[in-house]
């Protein structure tokens, strides 16, 4: 029976409340059938001829008889305890019995339950159907929402990026073409200081000429002097 309320779920057991269950099962009309009485249970030994035994090996009748009673005691409430716990086939045949007409009633129900609540799930399938479609379109709309404003997102920022781009390039292309001019007035003050420095050199080199030709005229005319005295100290002399 659990497995079949759950099989149904919370739902439809409480629309079982509206049907007609059957008892449950501590009320069945439950037939007791009586195992095999006290008095009918036979020994499986014979106490007469222990007592027999007992009397040859040396114990007195009223010993043995005493020892015999005890032993029959223990058997009997042993016996009591294991009927106790017995079931007869009798027994068990009328509780499967019961037990199997309990579950056609059951089932019973469960056809009629099931009959009943075949229309309302349906209905309930189709309500659930429109909501999911619902909700369907909802979520299309809001991810054709989010698309486009993200396209639109990255189509400003690619502009921007390609405007700070174009901008950089700009800045790029005056700084190379300012760079270039820079240089070209560096290599024509170069130019012209190389000018400069070759006149300055040439006019270095025109003037040491000059003066290692007056040095020259100026050690000739001393050694000539020189000479001169020389030959007139030596004349006057002779």
């Amino acid at each position: 029976m659990n497995a079949l309320l759950r099989r149904f779920g919370p739902r439809r057991v409480r629309a079982l409340r509206g049907f007609h269950v059957a008892a449950p099962l501590a009320t069945f009309d439950l037939r007791k059938v009586e195992l095999t009485p006290l008095e009918q249970r036979k020994l499986t030994f014979d106490s007469h001829a222990l007592v027999t035994e007992l009397e040859k090996s040396g114990l007195e009748k009223r010993q043995a008889e005493l020892l015999i009673s005890a032993l029959v005691t223990l058997t009997t409430a042993n016996m009591d305890i294991v009927y106790k716990d017995m079931v007869t086939k009798s027994h068990q045949e009328i509780a499967v019995q019961q037990i199997m007409a309990h579950l056609d009633s059951i089932r019973k129900d469960m056809v009629i339950l099931e009959k009943s609540e075949f229309a309302n799930l349906r209905s309930e399938n189709t309500k659930m159907k429109r909501e999911l479609e619902q909700l369907e379109n909802r979520l299309k709309e809001e991810s054709e929402k989010v698309r486009a404003e993200t396209k639109l997102d990255i189509n400003l920022e690619r502009s921007w990026i390609s405007d700070m781009f174009t901008e950089q390039e700009k800045k790029l292309m005056e700084a190379t073409s300012e760079f270039h001019h820079k240089k070209a007035d560096l290599e024509n003050d170069n130019l012209e200081i190389n000018k400069k420095i070759d006149l300055q050199v040439a006019s270095l080199k025109t003037l040491l000429e000059s003066l290692k030709l007056e040095t020259v005229r100026y050690l000739a005319a001393t050694i000539f002097s020189c000479l001169a005295i020389a030959l007139g100290v030596y004349r006057l002399w002779r």
